[in-house]
C-alpha cells in the first residue's frame, strides 16, 4: 500500500513544484506551459482585437472572466490534483504486467524527429476527435460537455471552459495513443502541445480566419463556430468534431458550413438550465435534470 501513497504524494508534488517552477521562470521557456499559455492568450486576444469578425462582441464578452478562470484551472490547477491519480492507476498496472509499451503499434524512436512529430500530433488528434464525437452522442458525457457549449458568445479563452470531467475522459485515451506509439512522447512533444494550444485558441477566437485550402486540414474559426451553433442539420447530435484537424470532419462526412457571417446563435435547446457560476458548472452532469 506504501507504493500506492508514494505514488499519489510524489505525482501531486512533482506537478506542483513543476507549475511553481514554471511561474518563477525556472523551467526552460519552450516547456513552460504556465507562461506559455499566457502569451498565446494575449497573442490570440490582441488579434480579436485588432480583427474582430464580430464587431459588436465586447472584448471583455459575456463569461469573458469565467472562461480566463476556466483555462487555468483546467490546465493547472486540476491538472496537480488528478496526477496523483494518474500516478497510482500506473503502479496498478504495471503490477499487472501492463506498461507503456504493451500496445504498441509503431515504434517510433528510429523515426526522424520530424516524423515522429507530425504522426504523434495526427494519431492524438484523431483520438480526440473520437472522444469528442462520443461527448456529444452518449447522453451521459454529453450533460458534462453541455458545459464547453454553454458558450453565448464565442471567444478565445472558451477553448479551456469544459467540465473537470473530460480531462478524466480525454486523459486515458490520450495516453493509449501515446503507448501505441511506443509508449513515449517525442522529447520535442512540447511543439505539439503548443500547437494545439495555438490552434485551439483561434478556433473558438472572434476572428474570421478559413487557412484557404488548408481549411480541409486545419479547423478554423469559421468552421468551429458551427460546431457551437444553436441550430444544426435535422437528425444531427453535432457537426464539425475537428479539435486541431477538420480533415476527419471531410473524411467521414460530419463537416458542416452552410455559411460564414459569424452571427448565429451559439448554445444548445436548454441551455438556460446550465449554472452561470463555476461550482455549479462543475457539479453539473451528477444532477438527474433534463436538457
Amino acid at each position: 500500500m506504501e507504493i500506492y501513497w508514494d505514488a499519489f504524494i510524489n505525482g501531486f508534488n512533482g506537478t506542483l513544484n513543476y507549475t511553481w517552477r514554471s511561474i518563477l521562470f525556472q523551467v526552460p521557456w519552450y516547456t513552460n506551459y504556465f507562461w506559455g499559455l499566457i502569451s498565446i492568450s494575449l497573442i490570440v486576444w490582441l488579434l480579436e482585437f485588432l480583427f474582430p469578425w464580430r464587431k459588436d462582441q465586447s472584448v471583455f464578452r459575456t463569461d469573458f472572466w469565467l472562461d480566463a478562470f476556466y483555462m487555468f484551472f483546467n490546465f493547472f490547477v486540476f491538472a496537480i490534483v488528478i496526477q496523483g491519480i494518474y500516478n497510482l492507476l500506473g503502479v496498478g498496472f504495471r503490477e499487472l504486467g501492463i506498461t507503456a509499451q504493451s500496445f504498441a503499434v509503431l515504434h517510433l524512436n528510429h523515426w526522424p524527429i520530424w516524423a515522429q512529430l507530425l504522426l504523434f500530433f495526427v494519431l492524438l488528434d484523431f483520438v480526440q476527435w473520437l472522444t469528442h464525437i462520443a461527448l456529444h452522442k452518449f447522453p451521459l458525457l454529453w450533460r458534462f460537455h453541455q458545459v464547453h457549449h454553454s458558450v453565448k458568445e464565442m471567444g478565445f479563452a472558451a477553448h479551456l471552459r469544459y467540465h473537470w470531467m473530460e480531462n478524466i475522459l480525454y486523459k486515458p485515451l490520450k495516453t493509449l495513443g501515446v503507448m501505441l506509439l511506443g509508449g513515449f512522447e517525442p522529447e520535442q512533444a512540447y511543439m505539439v502541445h503548443f500547437a494545439a494550444i495555438t490552434i485551439g485558441h483561434l478556433n473558438h477566437a472572434n476572428i474570421k480566419l478559413t487557412y484557404g485550402p488548408l481549411k480541409y486540414i486545419l479547423n478554423n474559426p469559421v468552421m468551429h463556430l458551427y460546431h457551437h451553433a444553436y441550430e444544426l442539420p435535422k437528425g444531427s447530435f453535432g457537426v464539425n468534431f475537428g479539435i486541431s484537424l477538420s480533415l476527419w470532419d471531410y473524411l467521414f462526412k460530419t463537416n458542416h458550413l452552410p455559411e460564414d457571417s459569424g452571427t448565429i446563435t451559439l448554445g444548445y435547446d436548454g441551455d438556460t438550465k446550465m449554472p452561470k457560476g463555476f461550482w455549479g458548472q462543475s457539479l453539473h452532469g451528477f444532477g438527474k435534470r433534463k436538457g
